[in-house]
């Protein structure tokens, strides 16, 4: 019986970068949402839904300030 598979990737140079980026990009979103939930939480006592989340955070896509946000995927 197998219970597990194990993978090593080998990423060439480029996806390196772009796998370091997306890491990067995906730990900032989340720290962002965590510091929006805790001021929310603090001030009103409730939580901000999810989908309100992501269209504020699909807005600061359009600030020049946060235009690197485009250089990985959304997914």
């Amino acid at each position: 019986m197998i219970l597990a598979k194990r993978v090593r990737l080998r990423p060439t140079k480029e996806q390196e970068t772009q796998l370091w980026k997306s890491v990067g990009t995906a730990r900032w979103a989340y720290n962002w949402a965590l510091a929006k939930q805790e001021e929310s939480y603090k001030n009103k006592g409730k939580f901000i839904s999810d989908g309100l989340l992501r269209k504020e955070l699909t807005g600061l896509k359009q600030i020049d300030e946060f235009s690197w946000l485009y250089e990985v995927s959304n997914n």
